[in-house]
């Protein structure tokens, strides 16, 4: 039985969740507070705190984990990312008063105070862009610390920006882009997965990335006259081409089949119906393996 350590609440409990359950891995709980899980087959889940779960991976209580690659990179486990699951988008930014007259790292004076919850990364970055600045550690609600005084500029997370300009506060750096990672061991951590273990793990991580694969995309089926497949093949470029199947009695009509990204499946159905498809379907797809 392998290990599976997930978020405990929030957003990316959720997201993740409906992930495992696309791909076949439903959680199955005694309770809402239950802490551990079946997810079927050779899976178990076990929540925890996000920020918690780079730790558990890396000491092998989880044989993997799902979690914010901002929690990974604070974290400085010897944990690695096997599959982006492109849910949890943010950034680290990093924001000063909008009156403080700072545009950009330049501005920044030596011994700048910054606060944050993620000291490691804040360390980092700066000195990877030559600038000496005081950290002021805080828990939460960091964008108060430049109101109070407590630090010039702070580095956290946002999503779209929106609570920092209500704050007052304007963005002058991005220091790293961050989604939802499925994590596992690294070489060096002394628990990286081998024999039947890594086996089941590579069979995770290619269930998750066709059920990731077939979001965003639509089935198309239609009849279209057999002297536009020219038309249908730069209309329905599909994976590797449409298929063209023969239709029975259809005389001067074929029916072609074709994986279509859903964003613009309105131009597409139009651009069918405009060389004189008909019958035209749009299904989802559950898992698309490429």
């Amino acid at each position: 039985m392998l290990r599976l350590a997930i978020p405990n609440k929030g957003r990316l409990n959720e997201d993740t969740r409906s992930l495992l359950s696309d791909a076949g891995l439903a959680v199955r709980a005694a309770s809402d507070r239950a802490l551990v899980a079946s997810l079927g087959g050779e899976f178990e889940a076990i929540f925890v705190r996000a920020q918690d779960i780079p730790e558990f991976v890396a000491d092998g209580a989880a044989d993997a984990g799902i979690t914010g690659w901002d929690l990974v990179r604070e974290s400085e486990r010897p944990v690695e990312s096997r599959l982006d699951l492109g849910f949890g988008r943010c950034r680290l930014v990093v924001a000063a008063k909008d009156d403080s007259g700072i545009r950009s790292i330049d501005d920044l004076a030596p011994g700048t105070r910054v606060a944050t919850v993620f000291p490691r990364v804040t360390r980092a970055f700066f000195s990877s862009v030559g600038k000496a600045v005081e950290l002021a550690s805080v828990s939460g609600a960091v964008e108060i610390a430049p109101h109070l005084g407590i630090a010039d500029v702070i580095l956290d997370l946002t999503s779209t920006g929106s609570t920092l300009r209500v704050n007052g506060l304007r963005e002058i750096a991005t220091v790293l882009e961050s989604t939802a990672h499925l994590i596992v061991a690294g070489p060096t951590s002394g628990r990286a997965a081998t024999g039947e273990r890594a086996q089941i793990l590579d069979e995770l991580v290619q269930a998750l990335r066709s059920v990731l694969a077939a979001r965003g995309q639509r089935y198309v089926m239609a009849n279209v006259p057999r002297d536009q497949l020219d038309a249908v093949r730069r209309i329905l470029p599909g994976i590797s081409g449409p298929t063209v199947i023969d239709v029975m009695n259809g005389g001067s009509k074929v029916a072609v089949h074709a994986v279509c990204p859903a964003e613009g499946i309105y131009r597409t159905l139009n651009n069918l119906k405009a060389i004189g498809a008909e019958g035209i379907l749009v299904t989802r797809i559950e898992r698309l393996l490429a």
